[in-house]
């Protein structure tokens, strides 16, 4: 602002500037900052970080992630294979950040039932790796619970009115009964209706 009072005083802008130690543009520049401010009152320092990052990506692969994403509404590694299959070179961690600046990625709930994890068994003899699940046929109204294993393809299906819990827990248990073999591990995709009785 001194700078700028030298000028409103009659000296040249490049006096003032070799007069300041600043080049004349940066004078030029204050004055226009100072005009919509009250006589005396100081400019304001800006901060010096920079608009953009020059290693961000550029708005084209942005809006291929949000297309691809909203497209099949699947995960970020989905998303990311789909682009290497479009020969587009992105990593995996600027598209998580992407989807998640662009608000896309559903936040787990910290109330959500934790499960146990781990990697997936390998299959050598009936039992290894049993598969259950529901299949919505009317949401509210009619499912139908699911058993395969994935060894020998022996299946179970009961339909139910409702899902939940408990009736899991029974459709396991009978399905056990009925086949050949005992289990050994049950994968399931965490849905509500295995959130208790199962890991």
């Amino acid at each position: 602002m001194q700078a700028v009072r030298l000028v409103r005083q009659g000296w040249s802008i490049r006096k003032a500037a070799r007069h300041m130690g600043f080049h004349h543009t940066a004078i030029m520049k204050w004055i226009k900052k100072a005009e919509p401010l009250r006589s005396g009152a100081p400019i304001p320092t800006e901060s010096s970080r920079p608009y953009h990052h020059p290693n961000e990506l550029s708005e084209e692969i942005i809006d291929k992630i949000v297309k691809i994403r909203l497209k099949h509404n699947r995960c970020a590694e989905v998303v990311y294979q789909e682009l290497l299959n479009q020969d587009v070179v992105v990593s995996l961690s600027s598209v998580k950040r992407t989807l998640e600046r662009q608000g896309l990625i559903r936040k787990r709930s910290p109330w959500k039932r934790w499960h146990f994890e781990e990697e997936r068994p390998y299959v050598f003899k009936p039992g290894d790796l049993v598969q259950i699940d529901t299949i919505h046929l009317i949401p509210g109204q009619l499912y139908i619970y699911t058993l395969i294993d994935i060894f020998s393809r022996w299946a179970q299906a009961r339909v139910s009115e409702r899902i939940n819990t408990h009736r899991s827990l029974l459709f396991t248990l009978n399905s056990s009964n009925l086949f050949p073999f005992s289990f050994n591990m049950i994968q399931s995709d965490h849905g509500q209706e295995f959130s208790t009785w199962f890991t």
